[in-house]
């Protein structure tokens, strides 16, 4: 085995994003990278990049080599992406389908591999595109700046420009444990997509688990997809749908002696063992079953983060992606909570307190269509700010860092309610 280049050439040695992702995504130890340079000796090259827009502000990797693949790259699914996002990749791609990018004044990265040793075997692209029965593939892989709940993820083109699929990372342990619940997820999905307004899901085509790493490869969303907008109202017969898997209602039950509540325990439990906060969120189960634990509520599935930016629309029917945090045996309204809950935290930039007020608001108007009175809706909102608290603590115990926006405020934002 060729040892891997450490020096500064290597952008794997680097501490920023594209050290990150590089690492991640060629981290085979045969392979070698080079910025501008040629191969080192004894070694082919198997794949080139262009480095946009440069070194010290990476953001894409664009694979080179075949402009149908590299256009498809900037593209593919342009209309779900921002509009100064999409403007500028609507250019490239411009300029990438006449071979032109291959001109530009990007810095060039080459991967290469030994003599005698396949792409299929040392590259993750290669393996993938084996998987799928592809003689070749160009992966595009966008760049972040290095974030431990963060999955580098590669998207696998044709060199037709064909989209062939679009795997995830998962690289520690919060990343593996979410790239493994989405594939476990959508290996169940296809059973129940076809129940009426349930929405569409791509389907899993492979997944592995190597050297560390745990990579789900997904079908590509269909070309004509377009975002849902955040101005729109929920669409409650979908969130019904994916809550039932096609089934008939089930029957509410009280919270007290529920599979749910008994989980909420038991990770409450270890998170006290593992960080002083966690006894707060002890005595939060112990409220939560005070207070609602004789109200009765129908439970369900969830997806589990029902967005906007994880919706959309093709052939006039709903698409969803993006399954990771998807579980059974929730309260019914657990999407419909955290649909208010992440608009207002994220796309509005608002605290915490104000999101739990904003779910409040969201169940009060629309709890009704669910079938949740005044009593079930208040449990939803309660159970669900704890169940996002416990969330966020699996995330920090797995690697992944606190959530500065979730805690500690939300055991605030919990604690106060109880008391209210």
């Amino acid at each position: 085995m060729t040892a891997r280049a450490t020096d500064a050439a290597d952008p794997r040695s680097r501490t920023d994003g594209l050290g990150w992702v590089t690492r991640a995504v060629f981290g085979d130890e045969r392979i070698a990278l080079t910025v501008g340079g040629p191969p080192p000796p004894g070694h082919r090259a198997v794949a080139r990049y262009a480095v946009v827009p440069s070194l010290a502000r990476a953001r894409f990797l664009l694979p080179l080599g075949a402009p149908r693949a590299t256009a498809a790259s900037l593209l593919a699914y342009n209309a779900l992406r921002p509009p100064k996002v999409r403007a500028v990749r609507a250019a490239l791609g411009t300029l990438a389908r006449v071979g032109a990018v291959d001109l530009a004044p990007f810095p060039r990265l080459t991967v290469s591999l030994p003599e005698g040793v396949a792409a299929d075997e040392a590259l993750l692209a290669g393996r993938l595109g084996a998987a799928l029965g592809e003689a070749a593939v160009h992966a595009a892989c966008g760049v972040r700046p290095p974030d431990p709940n963060h999955k580098p993820t590669l998207q696998l083109f044709a060199p037709d420009g064909r989209a062939l699929g679009y795997a995830k990372i998962g690289w520690n342990g919060a990343t593996r444990a979410l790239v493994t619940a989405e594939a476990a997820a959508l290996r169940e999905l296809p059973t129940v997509t076809g129940a009426p307004d349930h929405p569409a899901a791509p389907r899993l085509l492979t997944e592995s688990a190597t050297d560390g790493q745990a990579v789900a490869l997904v079908e590509p969303l269909p070309p004509a997809v377009r975002g849902v907008s955040a101005g729109e109202p929920p669409r409650i017969a979908a969130l019904l749908a994916v809550a039932r898997r096609g089934r008939p209602p089930a029957p509410p039950r009280p919270l007290a002696g529920s599979a749910f509540l008994a989980r909420l325990a038991a990770e409450a439990g270890r998170a006290a063992a593992n960080v002083p906060d966690g006894a707060r969120a002890v005595a939060a189960v112990a409220a939560l079953t005070s207070r609602h634990g004789d109200t009765a509520v129908e439970f369900g599935h969830w997806h589990g983060d029902w967005v906007p930016w994880n919706l959309g629309v093709h052939a006039g029917r709903l698409v969803a992606w993006d399954w990771e945090h998807s579980a059974p045996d929730v309260p019914l309204g657990f999407d419909l909570a955290h649909d208010a809950f992440q608009r207002a935290l994220v796309l509005r930039g608002e605290p915490a307190s104000a999101a739990a007020r904003a779910v409040d608001a969201h169940l009060d108007r629309y709890g009704a269509e669910l079938g949740l009175g005044p009593a079930p809706r208040r449990l939803v909102t309660d159970a669900y700010l704890l169940e996002m608290w416990l969330r966020t603590w699996r995330l920090a115990d797995a690697g992944a860092g606190w959530n500065a926006a979730l805690h500690p405020a939300l055991l605030d934002v919990i604690e106060k309610r109880h008391s209210g």
